[in-house]
């Protein structure tokens, strides 16, 4: 992890151990890593809802909700993101597709030509 990622991860998760939460959180980074951005706040924090030592449940929740809400704060409503996209389409179904069967002829004459 790069050095600037590390101060942002310990910031966040120190601040989220000190009780900060939402707009507080992200101001209490803010503070400590003046020069960040939400995208990066959002890269620490997925990093530390991946870390092995951090068990806090308050705080991986903190930590998560403060993820989400920059993350969703990139796609605004009302903004064509892909205009492919038809919002009231239904969703493709998966379907398992049916193997043909082959007659042991058929694999036998495949295995010699190999």
């Amino acid at each position: 992890m790069g050095e600037k990622r590390k101060k942002i991860y310990e910031a966040l998760v120190n601040g989220a151990t000190e009780g900060h939460s939402g707009s507080d959180l992200y101001d209490f980074v803010q503070n400590r890593c003046p020069k960040t951005s939400g995208k990066k706040i959002v890269r620490a924090s997925l990093f530390a809802l991946t870390d092995p030592h951090v068990t806090d449940r308050n705080v991986l929740d903190v930590i998560y909700a403060l993820a989400i809400k920059h993350r969703m704060d990139e796609v605004r409503p009302g903004e064509d993101h892909d205009d492919d996209d038809d919002v009231n389409a239904p969703a493709p179904s998966v379907e398992k597709t049916k193997k043909k069967k082959t007659t042991s002829m058929e694999s036998d004459d495949a295995r010699a030509e190999t």
